[in-house]
């Protein structure tokens, strides 16, 4: 659901040095400047839909804090769904609109509360079809989106539970900028697409080894080092394609 802002006061013009979000810092100044009178700052609450499956996405939404899950729905998994990528102050939701399409068999949701900049579709499609450029640096970034799709069905087919968990808690910290996660063992469940008591066990195979703390709704990073350890190779890849692609942009 798309949050208007409340108040009736005009709002100052969005600066481009201001911004934390890293495809809007990135911007050619003239691109930024196309999408900054249509972008609008809105609050992220816990398990928002951003984007409904199968249903017209109204709105892009460029990630200033918090964290977004990409999820499918799956009738092989515990729950009925499954989390297949996330999404920070790195990037953005919406891109089928990116690729000329208004849907996605994906649902977006918010599993940790923060800010954004939303843009309707309309608007962002106008500024595509005016800038190859502003293409072109959001088309890195599905790119780079697509790469950690694939490093987490690598992840999933070929990874222990311990190391997949070490991988996303390495990836959540990453965008949230913090030692302390809102990770709850529901979302584990959701992420690492296993039942609780598989988080149950890697968790404590992971606090046991020095690596995490893991309260109620709460994990803490102690060591990233060995996190990175267990994640081996799972962990790494997306995250320098990610800086190759929008290096080069």
């Amino acid at each position: 659901m798309f949050l208007s802002s409340t108040s009736s006061t005009a709002l100052p013009p969005l600066q481009q040095s201001q911004i934390r979000n890293r495809l809007l810092r990135l911007l050619a100044t003239q691109d930024f400047e196309r999408l900054a009178p249509a972008l609008e700052p809105v609050s992220l609450s816990l398990r928002q839909i951003l984007i409904a499956a199968h249903e017209p996405i109204a709105h892009a939404y460029f990630i200033e804090e918090g964290l977004i899950s990409v999820v499918a729905d799956t009738a092989n998994t515990a729950g009925g769904r499954i989390e297949i990528g996330i999404v920070g102050y790195e990037g953005m939701t919406g891109l089928p609109l990116v690729l000329g399409t208004d849907r996605s068999p994906h649902v977006s949701l918010v599993q940790a509360e923060g800010r954004a900049l939303a843009v309707p579709a309309a608007a962002l499609h106008a500024a595509l079809d005016a800038s190859p450029a502003l293409r072109g640096v959001l088309g890195r970034y599905v790119q780079s989106l697509i790469v950690q799709v694939g490093q987490t069905v690598y992840a999933n087919a070929d990874l222990t539970i311990e190391a997949r968990l070490a991988r996303w808690i390495v990836m959540t910290q990453d965008r949230l900028g913090r030692d302390e996660l809102p990770l709850t063992h529901e979302f584990l469940s959701l992420m690492l697409g296993v039942r609780r008591p598989g988080v149950t066990t890697a968790t404590h195979m992971l606090e046991g080894g020095g690596m995490i703390q893991a309260r109620r709704g709460r994990i803490t990073v102690l060591d990233r080092d060995k996190l990175l350890e267990v994640a081996g190779d799972a962990y790494g890849l997306a995250e320098a394609e990610y800086e190759r692609l929008l290096g080069e942009a």
